[in-house]
């Protein structure tokens, strides 16, 4: 009676989600299994940006520095178009809980395009920094960059086939209204990476 009342009063109802059943702390057993995820990924980004910001300032003398290879104007339109992807993927869940599936995939496939466009400017970017010197191993503060922000790169190419394997099961009618906790998983997930991102951005391109 009270995991039935907790459930309530967060608004999880088994009976909508397939397979689901009550648990003592109202949330599924899969989305609980997706934030734990996410609190063990809070701790390795901290990691790395920890790891970022104690060796960012030793360049050698005449080494590259940040100062010479960021263009912030292209990561800052890179930046917004990740984050616009935050808002169609809200869109997404909307339009499948309301077993609108056209729209479903249209907004679906949008945010993966649009991480898409992500992805290509971040190789874009580590293409140009290359060419301007700045390697992996070219000093310590390469090394720390190219970690954390490739890691980054890792993680939302993984959102992107997670978006993409919702939208085959869509078309192939396996993903219907009632199996909407699946998407608000993924957007748990793509939500993090963008929210990860916004911290990185500031953090690197931002703070001198």
């Amino acid at each position: 009676m009270a995991e039935t009342t907790t459930a309530a009063a967060v608004g999880y109802d088994p009976a909508t989600h397939v397979g689901g059943h009550p648990t003592s702390t109202g949330i599924s057993n899969n989305k609980m299994a997706m934030w734990v995820f996410l609190g063990s990924e809070c701790m390795l980004f901290g990691g790395l940006i920890s790891t970022y910001l104690l060796y960012k300032d030793r360049v050698p003398e005449g080494g590259i520095s940040p100062r010479d290879v960021f263009d912030i104007p292209f990561t800052s339109a890179s930046s917004f178009v990740l984050l616009m992807s935050s808002l169609t993927m809200v869109l997404a869940l909307a339009a499948i809980q309301k077993a609108d599936h056209r729209r479903f995939r249209l907004w679906i496939l949008t945010t993966a395009l649009l991480g898409s466009t992500f992805i290509a400017g971040q190789i874009y970017e580590f293409t140009a920094f290359y060419r301007e010197g700045l390697g992996f191993t070219t000093n310590i503060f390469g090394s720390a960059f190219y970690t954390l922000t490739g890691f980054h790169g890792v993680h939302v190419t993984i959102g992107i086939i997670m978006l993409l394997s919702l939208l085959v099961l869509s078309i192939r009618g396996r993903l219907s209204e009632e199996r909407s906790e699946a998407v608000e998983i993924v957007g748990l997930y793509w939500h993090f990476v963008d929210i990860v991102w916004i911290l990185i951005f500031t953090i690197i391109y931002l703070i001198p």
